[in-house]
């Protein structure tokens, strides 16, 4: 099994703690032994979540930098070899943690568009996940990644909205830009973050009237004061306890994805 999951949605509606959330379930029901998580947000937030601190240098995005920098300043040859150098700093930046590998992209190297970086690192990606029986991809909600085919093989893409008007229209957004370069998912999902019952039949007609096929809401997963805590103190979600009520929503409807 080889499976690439993507969690995309608007900044702040909690895309990053749902991913860490089904990280858990996956490690504590042994779902995969080899598990990679990507964080292609430029902020890096899948760091803070697990509270972990990672300077910019360590991350793709500071190692590409410090690449372009060279080869603008003529300290590498003309002739060296760019991919086998590119594919070098990538391996670099995983982190191997004590059950998963992290993988930071960190912000883009600076202005301008460097495509030779940016193709290399597509392949790179896309090779280093066939190692790994699931890996976890923490999207922006623009998935600029995907629109340069960087992830072309998800299995499974979550969107995650919380109970806004923005939350939902981002979701419209996403499924749209999908169709635009024409993107296929085996599963697209829809996950309520956040929602009080009062407000869930909201979300259960927006999906409903989406009338996609492959598109299902995926559940709700309630707001939480431990889950905030741990989020705003630095703590390590994964350390949440097992009998938290919305971790033990989250495993429910995790199971509907393994």
């Amino acid at each position: 099994m080889n499976k690439i999951i993507a969690f995309s949605g608007k900044g702040g509606v909690g895309k990053t703690t749902s991913l860490v959330l089904f990280l858990k379930y996956i490690i504590e029901n042994k779902k995969a032994k080899d598990i990679l998580v990507i964080d292609s947000d430029p902020d890096a937030n899948v760091a803070d979540v697990i509270g972990e601190e990672i300077k910019f240098c360590d991350t793709i995005g500071g190692k590409m930098k410090a690449l372009k920098d060279k080869i603008q300043g003529f300290k590498i040859s003309p002739n060296a070899p760019k991919n086998q150098l590119i594919e070098s700093d990538v391996f670099s930046c995983l982190i191997e943690m004590d059950e998963f590998d992290l993988l930071e992209m960190g912000r883009s190297e600076g202005s301008g568009c460097y495509c030779f970086i940016n193709d290399v690192l597509k392949k790179v990606i896309d090779s280093l996940s066939k190692n790994y029986e699931i890996t976890l991809l923490d999207s922006p909600a623009g998935l600029e990644h995907f629109a340069r085919k960087t992830g072309r093989n998800v299995s499974d893409l979550v969107i995650v909205t919380d109970p806004s008007k923005m939350g939902i229209h981002t979701m419209k957004r996403i499924l749209e830009i999908a169709k635009e370069v024409e993107l296929k998912f085996e599963n697209i999902w829809v996950l309520g973050n956040r929602f009080p019952d009062n407000l869930r039949d909201i979300l259960i007609k927006e999906v409903e009237n989406l009338k996609e096929e492959n598109v299902q809401l995926l559940g709700f997963i309630s707001n939480n004061d431990e889950i905030s805590g741990i989020n705003l103190t630095g703590g390590n979600l994964l350390d949440l306890t097992e009998v938290n009520p919305s971790y033990e929503e989250a495993k429910r409807i995790f199971a509907k994805i393994l």
